[in-house]
């Protein structure tokens, strides 16, 4: 009997030792907690933000298209732009006294018409069309005046796209905090799927490049497969597209690009630039004299945008864009308002690495910097992007909702 149950117990310990131990979490285990439970939380605001983006990325080239005949004229030979108080003056007629025009842009392409805009927004209500009282767009012929087409631009589809992708249509600050910290989230989900995704050796990282399905792979593999490869890929330029998002919803963040561009915790000193009141003089000639000189002072513009003064001592206040498409590379010039004197500039060139690099933050955003084949893999990327909330939710919940295995029939 006694050697039955030795043999008994024996049996019974080599049955427990072929059992798996518990395994100790690794670093990686924690990781992916993180990774699933940051991404249930944020996953709806960041899939928001990937089909917002998605949306916008072509959102000058679908409007040149639909208002061609609205943004470009047909001068003939040896015509002239009119003045620009005249083409002011006749901007403002079309608007009415109501809506005032907040700047005035003229091209130097000479098919281009002029370019106005004249909106207004108020304060104290937490959505964003509750404040907005009108946001204008005017195209106008610059050689006759003649108003050519004026867009409702604040209610515009495109408009609403980028105030969803900007803060939710939200006014109060908190709208573009959910969005800062949706992204920031979303910066960690990236940096931890690679880590998840990196494999231990070369042989396992070469089978993670790329699909490997057969017929008889399931859907659950294939979405699991979807999810890692796809999202390693974008990783790096979505990424990109995170942090200069960020620069937009944190001042912090702002700063620390300004001084690890600019390798200086030194601001940027701004142009103080101011008018000498007179007792006669024409405003509107001293308009037209500070366009004409900005023209032979910067002829490489694209385009030229100036407003009028807001005060009897402001100067007239010029943005020069240089690179059609783009915002990154411009220069600021100041006029003395009853003269139409020079009075000072922020050249693009005498710009430190800090301010070059957050005044590009936009075109990089878009892709723009990169020109159209930029915009196509910032849609691309944006694409992707919005799909990985989707398989990644399809990941855990089929994990969560695993079929019991039925048992042995003996």
């Amino acid at each position: 009997m006694w050697e039955d149950a030795f043999l008994a117990k024996t049996k019974q310990a080599q049955a427990m030792s072929k059992q798996p131990k518990n395994k100790k979490k690794d670093f990686k285990h924690w990781v992916g907690k993180a990774h699933l439970w940051l991404g249930l939380t944020s996953g709806l605001v960041v899939l928001l933000l990937a089909v917002t983006g998605c949306i916008y990325a072509f959102q000058e080239e679908i409007t040149t298209a639909l208002r061609h005949d609205d943004i470009y004229v047909t001068p003939t030979p040896g015509q002239q732009h009119l003045p620009a108080a005249v083409l002011w003056e006749k901007t403002q007629k079309a608007l009415g006294p109501k809506m005032p025009l907040n700047s005035l842009g003229i091209y130097n392409n000479p098919n281009k018409a002029a370019l106005s805009y004249a909106y207004k927004f108020n304060e104290g209500k937490f959505w964003y069309l509750d404040n907005l009282e009108y946001y204008y767009i005017v195209y106008t012929n610059p050689y006759t005046g003649e108003v050519l087409g004026v867009y409702n631009e604040g209610h515009s589809f495109f408009n609403i796209v980028k105030m969803l992708h900007w803060s939710l249509l939200i006014s109060h600050p908190i709208g573009q905090q959910i969005i800062g910290w949706a992204t920031f989230i979303f910066v960690i989900m990236l940096i931890s799927g690679i880590i998840l995704w990196w494999p231990k050796n070369k042989a396992a990282r070469k089978q993670r490049l790329w699909f490997q399905w057969k017929e008889t792979t399931k859907w659950r593999r294939k979405n699991y497969d979807l999810h890692n490869i796809f999202g390693f890929y974008v990783s790096s330029v979505a990424l990109v597209l995170a942090f200069t998002g960020m620069v937009w919803a944190f001042t912090w963040f702002q700063k620390t690009v300004y001084v690890v561009s600019s390798l200086s915790i030194t601001p940027p000193v701004p142009v103080v630039a101011k008018s000498a009141p007179v007792k006669t003089s024409n405003k509107d000639a001293a308009f037209n004299i500070a366009i004409t000189d900005a023209k032979k002072r910067y002829p490489e513009a694209d385009y030229y945008s100036v407003g009028r003064p807001t005060d009897s001592t402001a100067a007239i206040g010029m943005h020069i864009n240089l690179v059609p498409g783009t915002y990154y590379k411009h220069h600021h010039a100041y006029y003395d308002q009853y003269t139409g004197k020079f009075v000072a500039e922020e050249n693009y060139k005498d710009t430190n690495m800090g301010e070059k690099v957050i005044g590009a933050n936009y075109d990089i955003h878009v892709g723009a910097i990169l020109g159209l084949p930029g915009k196509i893999l910032a849609f691309t990327v944006s694409l992707i992007c919005s799909a990985l909330p989707v398989t990644g939710f399809l990941i855990w919940r089929g994990r969560n909702n695993k079929k019991a295995k039925k048992p042995a029939v003996a």
